[in-house]
């Protein structure tokens, strides 16, 4: 049985609650990072905790991974809300859950310390609550994309450069895809279409690769990213640089596009970065949500192992051994472990464990994508 302060709270009572004391209620969504990404109450968190934070924590995890937003923590820290509420899929009694659920470990650092907020767990969850009260559910529209013409030469604004081939190849038709409201990707013939980049209201470029131009430097803002598409390349030494630089930008107002020669490898690596540091989440769930949006990325295999190492440092970063080592961190668990082909640094695979979705089947490249 669960022995804490803490009740049930129906639909109906937290739709009055948003109705007339919205500031004063913090919601937190316990949800997966896709099921939150997909709907959610609006001005609702979202809780995760990956594998290795679980682990070690010990069932005893801070405010700062409950609340990953600090101005939200700092108001629960200051004694400003006066409702918690915490909400999974569908639970109508805490009692069903298992202990190490993100349910349950939120509730229980939550009510160890509640900053004399009330602390409520929604009963029925999201389900419930959007099939009563939609009007208060976020829903995110399809990834916005662009269709322009493909052919440069007749359109004003668009470069004349030699980035577009004849036959239109498959990365290079439709047009930038949105990412995040702020954050486009695709492909260098793209990033030549200023009717394009205006009619989305991009106002920055990043350009990951050594040899594509940046055709607009008077219009728009540009961050250069000098990296081929190599096995050889430490495409993650920008990754940080490259992450400031879309928060810059978004919190200016603006949008970025992110490009290399294709949107394929280079460029969709950045952006996988981006989501896996900012929302906290492991590389395959940042991967099927870019791959949703975008169907041809194929990161090649050594960007691949450098993702699955930054996985390790932005999911745990308070614990610099397992951050600095992903084979380490596998061995503490007692799996075996064996090292992919040559990265830059030894990734460890589980032999035993389930594989990664995408390393199942072989990962094709177009050159210098």
């Amino acid at each position: 049985m669960v022995n804490m302060e803490i009740s049930s709270m129906d639909c109906s009572t937290l739709k009055k609650l948003l109705a007339e004391a919205a500031l004063q209620c913090l919601i937190l969504d316990c949800r997966s990072f896709f099921s939150f990404s997909s709907s959610h109450i609006m001005g609702s968190s979202n809780v995760r905790f990956s594998t290795i934070v679980k682990r070690r924590a010990k069932g005893s995890m801070g405010l700062e991974h409950i609340i990953p937003n600090e101005e939200q923590r700092c108001r629960l820290i200051a004694g400003k809300y006066e409702t918690v509420v915490l909400l999974d899929d569908r639970t109508i009694d805490l009692d069903l859950l298992r202990k190490d659920s993100t349910m349950m470990l939120a509730v229980h650092a939550l009510c160890r310390d509640p900053r004399g907020s009330r602390i409520f767990f929604l009963k029925g969850g999201y389900e419930t609550f959007s099939s009563e009260y939609p009007e208060y559910c976020s829903k995110c529209s399809p990834p916005v994309g662009l269709s322009l013409p493909l052919s440069a030469s007749s359109v004003p604004g668009s470069a004349d450069s030699n980035c577009t081939p004849c036959g239109t190849p498959l990365y290079d038709q439709g047009g930038p895809v949105e990412i995040l409201p702020f954050l486009y990707l695709g492909s260098a013939y793209h990033a030549s279409r200023k009717d394009m980049l205006d009619a989305l209201g991009i106002t920055a470029l990043i350009n990951v690769s050594a040899n594509c131009p940046n055709h607009f430097e008077g219009h728009y803002q540009y961050k250069s990213i000098p990296v081929e598409d190599s096995h050889k390349a430490d495409i993650s030494s920008w990754f940080n640089e490259a992450i400031d630089f879309i928060d810059s930008v978004k919190k200016n107002g603006g949008r970025v596009f992110v490009h290399c020669q294709a949107g394929i490898s280079r460029s969709a690596t950045i952006c996988l970065a981006y989501l896996m540091r900012t929302n906290r989440v492991k590389l395959d769930e940042a991967f099927e949500f870019v791959k949703q949006r975008r169907s041809i990325i194929s990161p090649n295999f050594s960007f691949m192992g450098q993702l699955l190492q930054f996985e390790s440092q932005v999911l745990a970063p308070s614990c610099s051994a397992e951050a600095g080592s992903p084979t380490i961190a596998v061995l503490d668990r007692g799996t075996p472990t064996t090292t992919v082909f040559n990265f830059p640094v030894s990734i460890p695979v589980h032999s035993t464990g389930g594989p990664l979705n995408y390393l199942q089947t072989p990962i094709t490249t177009f050159p210098s994508c």
